[in-house]
């Protein structure tokens, strides 16, 4: 058996006012999940809990995510998260504080037969 990436979807998530990286992240992964609705594992024979969900979260301090807060979004599969450096961090004009943003990657996989 070979893993096999059968989707990629991106998304990006703000934390407007609390600075909270964890938030922002999980608007990431939601903003990425939500634009659409796959039914990957019934398409290729699978049960739902056969899926392999690897998170890529970019964001300019990964170790203010929270991981396990970000793995409860995911209701069945395997999921794994990874916080690394990336997103952006924008000053308020008045000196007041920072936009958080974060940018999510969703890779789901499957161990597939190679034919």
């Amino acid at each position: 058996m070979a893993k096999k990436r059968i989707v990629l979807e991106l998304g990006q998530g703000t934390s407007l006012r609390r600075e909270d990286y964890s938030k922002a992240a999980e608007r990431a992964v939601k903003n990425a999940l939500w634009q659409n609705s796959l039914n990957v594992a019934e398409a290729f024979g699978f049960d739902k809990s056969d899926m392999i969900v690897e998170v890529l979260l970019g964001s300019q301090q990964p170790e203010k995510i929270d991981r396990d807060k970000i793995k409860d979004i995911f209701p069945y599969g395997v999921v794994t998260i990874e916080s690394a450096f990336g997103g952006l961090d924008v000053c308020k004009p008045d000196g007041g504080g920072k936009t958080i943003i974060v940018t999510a990657a969703v890779i789901v996989s499957f161990e597939m037969e190679v034919s």
